[in-house]
């Protein structure tokens, strides 16, 4: 960084020159100051529907990756003998309605299948 700096009491200016990239040297009381900020092109972009299924990609393949490692789990349980009859029902159950929710969520925000299986470049596909 360059040394930028703002000095103003007041916080509406502030959040102006940090909006613009730059500042017209005068203080909003008519005192001028020195401020240098960098032109760069604004890094993230904030739309709503964007923030929203972003969030919801990144929450649903987590969920997905529990549910998938619970099922696992499972797995191993009843392979072992670990679970009575009654107990492979009600975890079977429990699985199916949380697999059916992840659907209901997935088609919700608008997502792919696919959208959940992150790529993860040398470690492969997270799912």
């Amino acid at each position: 960084m360059d040394g930028t700096r703002v000095e103003s009491p007041c916080v509406s200016h502030f959040a102006r020159v940090m909006n613009t990239g730059c500042d017209s040297g005068h203080h909003p009381s008519g005192t001028s100051q020195v401020v240098t900020a960098l032109r760069q092109p604004p890094r993230i972009n904030l739309d709503e529907d964007n923030v929203k299924n972003g969030l919801g990609r990144l929450v649903l393949t987590l969920v997905k990756l529990l549910h998938e490692l619970l099922e696992r789990q499972a797995l191993r349980r009843i392979d072992a003998g670990y679970l009575s009859d009654p107990e492979i029902e009600r975890l079977g159950l429990a699985l199916m309605k949380q697999a059916q929710e992840i659907e209901r969520l997935r088609h919700e925000f608008k997502l792919d299948e696919d959208d959940l299986n992150l790529d993860l470049g040398p470690l492969g596909r997270l799912l």
